[in-house]
């Protein structure tokens, strides 16, 4: 019998991993079958083809979010270039040491 863990895991008994070929990092697909649950052991090729897909997704996704982090990147260098005046926030370093301190 397995138990689920706190992280909601569960460890395939032994005999059923030999009987099915179960291995570390294949893919099980859990389908609701009325009162049951339907554990289905994910082909190798249809895994293969949506992890390629998906691949190539997150990959234009990373090249997106480089390209806008490279931007605020350039946008943050020219507005704190050497001998740029410091911005005026109301404020100095010195009115912070004296807050909430009784007068």
């Amino acid at each position: 019998m397995a138990k689920v863990t706190s992280k909601l895991q569960l460890t395939v008994p032994k005999a059923i991993a030999e009987q099915y070929k179960i291995r570390p990092g294949d893919e099980l697909d859990w389908l609701p079958a009325g009162e049951t649950i339907r554990v289905v052991k994910r082909s190798r090729s249809a895994s293969r083809r949506v992890d390629a897909a998906t691949l190539q997704q997150r990959l234009g996704l990373f090249e997106q979010a480089t390209a806008r982090q490279e931007k605020r990147n350039a946008a943050f260098r020219k507005k704190h270039a050497l001998g740029a005046e410091p911005s005026n926030r109301g404020w100095t370093r010195e009115d912070l040491y004296g807050r909430g301190l009784p007068r």
